[in-house]
């Protein structure tokens, strides 16, 4: 890329985490400003293409506002805006959720879907796993600067312990015929605990061994086992991020 720096730069927009701006000025002032620095910017679509980024991200009523009277989601939104100014090919977002309230939140989550759905690929730099969760079709792990795993977002929680919970009266009888189907192929049986209305008994599968639900319940039930709650839990990404980068202060620094 270095040798096709000006060709390449252009086609990229960039949000770094908490977007300055002249408070006093309003958010079209701003972007005026902004286009201005770019040498690549054309000045004669300059305020047709501000007024377009604006409409964009849903600030074409506070276009005339200052920024000082923004909330937190729409400088967000306005910063976003800035890397639309020009037509973009690749999005980078840095922590684009972090500090928003719910609804400054939902705001950018939406938005950051809609621009993917117009065919920009949009890469979010996050610590905020439940939100990549909610916007992400795929996602890498870094640890120490390294990535150490990456892939769409189900084939990475796949990767990981998939449980299966089971609340039932017949403990004993529930932890038999789960060791028999293999449920503890990735790992052993846990001890059952003790609820009002029966145990909660929880065994670790393979999700490569691990049977359809229907049937697991149709084999304990076959068995005697009165079933009253039965789930198959796989791992968020926030368990899979912790389990290959290590918890607390095991995290290597």
């Amino acid at each position: 890329m270095p040798q096709r720096l000006h060709e390449v730069l252009p086609r990229v927009g960039a949000l770094v985490e908490g977007p300055a701006f002249y408070p006093f000025l309003s958010g079209t002032a701003n972007l005026h400003r902004l286009d201005a620095a770019s040498r690549h910017a054309a000045t004669a679509t300059r305020t047709a293409r501000v007024a377009a980024a604006l409409e964009r991200v849903g600030l074409s009523h506070a276009a005339g506002k200052r920024v000082h009277a923004y909330s937190m989601g729409m400088k967000q939104r306005l910063g976003i805006a800035n890397a639309l100014l020009s037509p973009r090919e690749l999005l980078v977002l840095d922590e684009p959720t972090n500090g928003l309230d719910p609804q400054g939140t939902r705001e950018v989550r939406s938005l950051v879907r809609s621009l993917a759905a117009d065919g920009a690929t949009v890469f979010v730099s996050s610590h905020l796993l439940a939100e990549v969760e909610q916007i992400c079709t795929h996602a890498a792990i870094m640890s120490a600067g390294r990535l150490v795993a990456q892939g769409p977002l189900a084939e990475l929680r796949q990767a990981g312990e998939t449980r299966i919970r089971l609340l039932t009266p017949d403990a004993g009888t529930a932890s038999e015929v789960l060791l028999r189907l293999g449920m503890a192929a990735a790992g052993s049986l846990e001890a059952a605990t003790p609820q009002p209305d029966g145990y909660v008994v929880t065994a670790v599968a393979a999700v490569s061994g691990l049977e359809a639900p229907e049937d697991i319940v149709a084999e304990l039930v076959a068995a005697g086992v009165r079933v009253r709650g039965f789930s198959v839990e796989r791992e968020s990404l926030e368990e899979r991020f912790v389990a290959l980068t290590g918890e607390g202060f095991d995290v290597a620094q």
